[in-house]
């Protein structure tokens, strides 16, 4: 009996465009000045010893730590200080009312539906904790923080990786066959599958990857093609 849900956010809930498009430059743009104006803040200080380390340079200036978070941005790395930096800038997007989260409407009423079933909802996003949070909070349909039990990130785990669905289970404290998974990215269906969570893939577009789809993946459209888990 399926007693969780977990949730990726781009090209699953909300739009990836909204990321790739609006908050993603939105971080970009600021870069410069949150740095330079932030650098002696304590968070600041710890995402910035995590930069250090996987980019083995010093990063002593706000200029050489620009060019660097900027370089990754570029790259679109899923690295947690990256992850982190962009949570804090857009935090201020957020608050000021400058940036609305995109959710799809199918995805708002499902989380609704869900919740109201008694299922346990839950969050697992490249994106840091702190940005998933902010995202819930801000959305075109309100404050949905209410509907969630928790938030996953990279510290937990790659999102290709079993092992971090393995200890998503263990810190939600159900067995992994009593939670289910929504994504659009085929590793990551494979990766809750071997698992041992159930697993769905979002297709919004109607056109599953040709040739790359494995056997026995089950392919939705939208949530409101789920009556029931």
């Amino acid at each position: 009996m399926i007693r969780a849900v977990i949730f990726d956010i781009e090209g699953t809930i909300g739009d990836i465009a909204f990321v790739r498009s609006v908050l993603f430059p939105f971080a970009r743009e600021r870069l410069t000045a949150f740095l330079t104006t932030h650098w002696a803040d304590d968070r600041v200080t710890a995402l910035l010893e995590q930069a250090r380390d996987i980019a083995a340079r010093p990063l002593a200036t706000p200029g050489e730590a620009v060019e660097q978070f900027t370089a990754w941005t570029d790259e679109d790395r899923k690295i947690t200080p990256l992850k982190t930096l962009q949570g804090l800038i857009w935090r201020s997007g957020y608050e000021s009312g400058a940036l609305k989260a995109h959710l799809y409407q199918d995805a708002i009423d499902a989380m609704r539906r869900f919740k109201a079933h008694g299922l346990q909802l839950y969050i697992y996003s490249s994106g840091s904790i702190e940005a998933q949070k902010l995202y819930m909070a801000h959305s075109i349909a309100g404050d949905l923080r209410p509907l969630l039990s928790d938030y996953f990130d990279t510290t937990t785990g790659a999102k290709a990786d079993p092992s971090s669905y393995s200890a998503i289970a263990e810190r939600i404290g159900e067995p992994p066959r009593n939670i289910i998974f929504f994504s659009d990215a085929i590793p990551e269906v494979e990766a809750a599958r071997t698992a041992d969570m159930s697993a769905m893939l979002l297709c919004r577009s109607g056109q599953p990857p040709s040739g790359s789809l494995p056997p026995g993946v089950n392919v939705i459209t939208s949530f409101s093609h789920l009556e029931r888990l």
